[in-house]
């Protein structure tokens, strides 16, 4: 009789404890930056190797449109840093394309003055 009692007891808390964990919440909300990667992850189906690679890397460097046009709106840029932000750009677009010497100054200038 007691060892009925026993693995009655047993049961009995056992069955409360999954109760009680089936209550408590299981997901934990997604950072930022953990949603941004799922979406990038899902846009690059079919791509494969190094264009899966270029292609997560230019997704997850982007700003959200929404930020950039706020940021925009709030704050415009003068002649100057406007030229600077088209310098870096450019610049970056010359470094991923491993450009050297004359080609690299023929691609900067190209760049810049469009």
């Amino acid at each position: 009789m007691n060892k009925l009692l026993t693995l009655l007891a047993m049961g009995l808390s056992l069955s409360l404890g999954t109760a009680y964990a089936a209550d408590a919440p299981t997901a934990v909300a997604k950072t930022p930056q953990q949603t941004k990667m799922g979406q990038c992850n899902k846009n690059a189906t079919g791509k494969k190797g190094d264009e899966r690679k270029a292609f997560m890397k230019a997704c997850l460097s982007a700003k959200p449109a929404a930020a950039e046009a706020t940021a925009a709106a709030a704050a415009p840029m003068s002649k100057k840093a406007a030229q600077q932000e088209k310098m870096k750009a450019c610049n970056k677009d010359a470094g991923e394309k491993v450009l050297k010497g004359d080609a690299r100054k023929a691609f900067m200038k190209d760049c810049l003055s469009k």
